[in-house]
C-alpha cells in the first residue's frame, strides 16, 4: 500500500491550483475571520460594555440555524489615511436573510467592533442590497443599529451611502414592515433611517439617538447635557416619542421585536398572521358592567377594558410611556390581529392633545398600511384646552388623527364606553368617517359638550335671573344629562349601530370583525393625499 503524501500540494495538480479540500479549508478560514469582526479583543470590549455583538443579536432574532449571510467577504475600497492596511471581512455590517417564527425576514446588524460600526460606501451597498431584496420579495426588514456614524475617511461616499438607504426606507414604507433596533450610538444623519421606519426599539442605558451630540450642543448653545439625558431610551420613549419601545436589555428588546412581528403581515398585499385561538369567541365578562364609575368625573383604567376583551387578555402596548392619555397597541380577536386605539381616562381625563394626536395618527396609518383592523375604545371629553396647545398647533396635529381615520380603509370598529364630546367624537372613528361598526355602552354620553358647559351656555340668562343659581344649575345639569347624556339620541339617528351591555363587547366585536373583514372601501385615485404635516 503506497504511503500517503505528506505535502498539502497534490502532485497531479498544476502549480498554484489548490485541491478541493484545500479550497474548503480556505473558505472555513475566511469564514471564521469574518465571524470575528474586529477581533477577539474588540468583541471582549463589546461584552464588557454590556452589549452583545452583531452576530449574537442576529442569532437571538432568527430561528436557530435559519440565518444565511450575504456579502460576508466584502471589504472597503479606500487607501487614504492608512485604510489600505486596515481591512476587515464584512466591512463592519452583517447582512442576510433568516426566519422568525418560520417566516422569512431580512436583517442587517452594524458591527461596532469594526471601525466603531462607521458606515462607508461598500458597507452602505451591503445594506441597500438586502433592503432591495426585502422589498422585491415582500419580507420585513429589520435594522440593528450600533454605529459611530459616517466613516470620515470615506468622505462624501459615506454620505451618499446614507442617502441610498434613506431612499429605500421611503420606497419600502407601507409596502413591507420596517423595524429599527437601536443598540448603541446612532447619531447625526444616521438617525433619519430609523426615524422613517415603522417601529423603533431602544435599550435602556446603552442606546442613544441625537442629531447633534452633547459636545456640539455645549459649543453652540452652552448647554451641558449627558448622552443619556439628550437621547437615551427614556427620553425618546417618554418625551420625544421617537422610540416606540424602550426595553431593559438587548435580549428583551429582541424578544419584543419578535413579538411585534407576530402581529404583522409579511407585506401590504398579505393578511396579518392568524393564530388558532384558545379563547372562547362568545365569552362574556360581567366585570365590564362595573368598570365605568357612576360619577362621570371619576377616572378608570381603560387597559382593564382592553385586556378583558382581547384573546387571552394579551395586549401588546406600543408607545407605552409616551402620550399616555391615549393607548395604542396590538392584540388578537378570535385569532386575528387587530390594532387597538383607546383613550385613557386615568391620564388627562382622556383628552386629546398634540402628543396623543400624533401617537394615534401614526398608529392608525401603520395598521391601515398593513391590513390590520382598528378597534377603538372611546372615552374622550374633547381636545385639551390651553394656550400652549393652540400655539403648538393642536389644530393641525389633531387634524392628523382625523385624517388618518378618514383615510383608513381597513375594518374600523368603535366602542363608546363613556364620553364622546364635540369634534373628538367625530375624530375617533365615528360612523360619519366610514366607521364600519359603531357600538355604545349604556353609559355612553354623546353630545357637543359636557352637561356643565352646555348648561352654562344654553341657560346663561335663566341662571343669572334665578333666586338660587346653584340649585337651578344643578337641576338643569341633571335634566340635560337625562336628555342628552346618553347614547340613544345618536342611536335613533343611526349614528350608533347598537347599544350593548358591556359584558357583550368581545363577542360583538368578533362578530362585527368577521363581517367587516371583507369590506371594499377604496379611496379616490390620487398620487397621494396631503396630510397636514
Amino acid at each position: 500500500m503506497p504511503a500517503k503524501p505528506t505535502s498539502r500540494v497534490r502532485p497531479d495538480l498544476p502549480a498554484g491550483v489548490a485541491s478541493q479540500r484545500e479550497a474548503i479549508e480556505k473558505l472555513d478560514e475566511l469564514s471564521e475571520k469574518a465571524r470575528q469582526g474586529g477581533g477577539l479583543d474588540r468583541i471582549d470590549k463589546q461584552h464588557k460594555s454590556g452589549k452583545l455583538t452583531a452576530r449574537e443579536r442576529i442569532e437571538l432574532l432568527c430561528d436557530p440555524g435559519s440565518f444565511d449571510e450575504i456579502d460576508a467577504f466584502v471589504t472597503h475600497n479606500v487607501s487614504d489615511f492608512g485604510m489600505g492596511d486596515k481591512k476587515f471581512l464584512g466591512d463592519g455590517v452583517i447582512t442576510g436573510c433568516g426566519r422568525v417564527f418560520g417566516r422569512p425576514i431580512y436583517v442587517f446588524a452594524q458591527d461596532f467592533t469594526v471601525f466603531g460600526g462607521s458606515l462607508g460606501e461598500r458597507y452602505g451597498q451591503k445594506i441597500v442590497k438586502v433592503m432591495d431584496q426585502a422589498l422585491k420579495n415582500g419580507c420585513p426588514m429589520i435594522g440593528i443599529n450600533d454605529s459611530g456614524g459616517a466613516r470620515i475617511q470615506e468622505g462624501v461616499a459615506s454620505l451618499a451611502a446614507y442617502s441610498d438607504i434613506f431612499l429605500r426606507n421611503v420606497l419600502s414604507s407601507g409596502v413591507i414592515p420596517q423595524v429599527s433596533a437601536i443598540m448603541g450610538p446612532c447619531a447625526g444623519g444616521a438617525v433619519y433611517s430609523p426615524a422613517m421606519t415603522d417601529f423603533v426599539f431602544m435599550v435602556e442605558g446603552s442606546s442613544h439617538m441625537f442629531v447633534t451630540g452633547p459636545n456640539v450642543i455645549k459649543a453652540v448653545t452652552h448647554e451641558e447635557v449627558s448622552m443619556e439625558e439628550l437621547g437615551g431610551a427614556g427620553v425618546h420613549g417618554e418625551t420625544s416619542g421617537v422610540a416606540h419601545f424602550a426595553e431593559p436589555s438587548e435580549p428583551d428588546c429582541i424578544a419584543s421585536i419578535k413579538r411585534l412581528l407576530s402581529f404583522l403581515p409579511q407585506n401590504n398585499l398579505e393578511p396579518p398572521p392568524y393564530i388558532e385561538p384558545d379563547d372562547d369567541a362568545e365569552r362574556e365578562d360581567e366585570r365590564l358592567d362595573r368598570v365605568v364609575p357612576d360619577n362621570p368625573e371619576k377616572p378608570y383604567n381603560m387597559l382593564e377594558v382592553i385586556e378583558t376583551v382581547v384573546d387571552d387578555h394579551d395586549f401588546f402596548e406600543v408607545h407605552k410611556n409616551f402620550a399616555q392619555n391615549i393607548i395604542v397597541g396590538f392584540a388578537r380577536l378570535n385569532g386575528h390581529s387587530v390594532g387597538i386605539v383607546a383613550q385613557q381616562p386615568a391620564v388627562l381625563a382622556g383628552c386629546l392633545d398634540i402628543a396623543s394626536s400624533l401617537k394615534g395618527a401614526r398608529f392608525v396609518r401603520s395598521c391601515d398600511a398593513f391590513n390590520i383592523p382598528i378597534i377603538t375604545f372611546e372615552d374622550v371629553p374633547g381636545f385639551l384646552p390651553g394656550v400652549n396647545q393652540e400655539h403648538g398647533g393642536i389644530i393641525k396635529h389633531g387634524a392628523k388623527l382625523l385624517y388618518a381615520y378618514c383615510e383608513a380603509t381597513v375594518p374600523k370598529l368603535t366602542v363608546i364606553t363613556r364620553k364622546a364630546y364635540g369634534g373628538a367624537y367625530c375624530v375617533m372613528s365615528s360612523k360619519h368617517i366610514r366607521g364600519d361598526v359603531n357600538l355604545a355602552w349604556p353609559t355612553a354620553e354623546i353630545a357637543v359638550m359636557g352637561a356643565e358647559g352646555a348648561v352654562n351656555i344654553l341657560y346663561a340668562k335663566e341662571l343669572a335671573a334665578a333666586k338660587d343659581p346653584v340649585a337651578e344649575r344643578a337641576k338643569l345639569i341633571a335634566d340635560y344629562r337625562e336628555r342628552f347624556g346618553n347614547p340613544y339620541d345618536a342611536a335613533a339617528r343611526g349614528y350608533i349601530d347598537a347599544v350593548i351591555r358591556p359584558r357583550e363587547t368581545r363577542k360583538r366585536l368578533i362578530r362585527g370583525l368577521e363581517v367587516a373583514r371583507h369590506k371594499r372601501d377604496v379611496n379616490p385615485p390620487k398620487k397621494h393625499g396631503n396630510i397636514p404635516l
